[in-house]
């Protein structure tokens, strides 16, 4: 007989069934919210009504699954929506009364996450606020940004490194002339832990160090690449424009201040694991008593970082399970048209792209073709990938 505690183990991962069925109920949230908030992102558009409306639709959808169980399944918002704009580079999910726009020609990075009693699926995107193929920098940076993801999907494969994708990012962003981000962490995720210990480093650098890793099979990651046409150097400008946070669960303290007591205990109650945006707290109490959590440790914030003005910024997530049969990218959204200036022939980087993402077992059916105008809810079947002419990985 298992025991209890190896029963827990076992079911946990991706060789159970439901499992892997709640990944992608997540998942098909996830990327259809997403598809929302591009939709709602237009020209002079409140930036928090947008941000709203992605949240909205994920508690909505997320409470129609899962409802008729045994057991309560927790399940909603992973990540909360965050639309981060030209040189800003993520994390900007502003306050009810933040009067922020977008406007016309904006590069906008959207990113946000699901789950399903744990089970998170996070996404990223850019897209810009234009008609038309996207042309110049702002395309290259896409390209460079697309390509990296594209490359790392293909590395991301049990017995291969995590300093291996490492690496071929940074030669990817390199052949378009721009920079990977520094200090981006892509991370392994289990049920209700969605910055694991296993991690890719966006770029080695002395400060930050990371344990040398192998993939397994069975393990699930969030792959995030965020790549500048400036340093790459991130900049926190301002700890006001903070307002996601996370409750750091191995951290206690006694708060002094009413203020942070009564927020901190809402913060237990309603959002004891996952990230949340500080929108979702009664407002008026919440900036004293966040930075009293802040200070103490208890909670982690996820400050606004930006690049130097006139830099642009890509950023694309996505969610992968390494299954027995390959890897299985459950979340994405197809890119607009987009014309970067430099063409890609490294043949380094197209052998990497040439790579399939199914593992070859003996026997087994016919691959399906990756149909033109997938949104990427079933598995994207990624076949190798052509580099076209233009130097863009193939896209729609």
């Amino acid at each position: 007989m298992m025991s209890d505690d190896e029963r827990e183990e076992k079911e946990l991962d991706l060789t159970s069934h439901e499992v892997v069925t709640k990944y992608k109920t997540a998942a098909e949230i996830v990327n259809k919210a997403l598809q929302l908030v591009i939709s709602e992102c237009k020209s002079k558009a409140k930036i928090v009504d947008v941000c709203e409306k992605g949240d909205t639709f994920i508690k909505e959808q997320t409470s129609n699954v899962y409802k008729n169980v045994k057991r309560k399944i927790e399940r909603g918002i992973a990540f909360p929506t965050c639309i981060s704009v030209n040189n800003t580079i993520c994390h900007f999910s502003p306050l009810a009364s933040d009067e922020t726009v977008l406007e016309e020609g904006d590069i906008v990075k959207i990113d946000m996450g699901c789950h399903i009693d744990g089970f998170i699926a996070v996404v990223g995107h850019t897209h810009v606020l234009q008609e038309g193929p996207v042309t110049g920098r702002a395309a290259d940076i896409i390209a460079a940004t697309n390509t990296a993801a594209e490359v790392a999907l293909r590395l991301v494969r049990p017995g291969r490194k995590n300093k291996d994708v490492t690496e071929a990012i940074q030669k990817v962003a390199t052949a378009y002339d721009c920079k990977i981000v520094e200090g981006v962490l892509s991370h392994q995720m289990k049920q209700f832990v969605i910055d694991g210990n296993k991690v890719i480093l966006s770029v080695p650098n002395p400060e930050t160090r990371v344990d040398d890793a192998e993939f397994e099979e069975n393990e699930v990651y969030a792959i995030d690449i965020v790549t500048s046409t400036g340093e790459g150097k991130p900049k926190m400008l301002d700890e006001k424009n903070t307002t996601i946070y996370k409750r750091a669960v191995d951290k206690n303290y006694h708060l002094k201040m009413k203020a942070s007591r009564f927020i901190f205990s809402e913060i237990n109650q309603k959002f004891p694991i996952m990230p949340f945006s500080a929108r979702a707290l009664e407002e008026k109490r919440a900036r004293l008593g966040l930075i009293e959590c802040v200070n103490h440790d208890l909670l982690q914030p996820y400050p606004v970082l930006h690049e130097k003005p006139g830099d642009l910024v890509a950023h694309i997530k996505f969610t992968v399970l390494l299954m027995p049969n390959g890897s299985d990218r459950i979340t994405s959204h197809p890119l607009q048209e987009f014309q970067p200036t430099k063409t890609l022939d490294d043949p380094e980087i197209k052998a990497w792209l040439a790579l399939g993402t199914k593992s070859k077992k003996k026997g087994g059916g016919k691959k399906k073709k990756g149909k033109k105008g997938d949104k990427g809810e079933e598995s994207t079947d990624a076949e190798p990938m052509a580099a076209t002419p233009n130097g863009a990985a193939s896209q729609e």
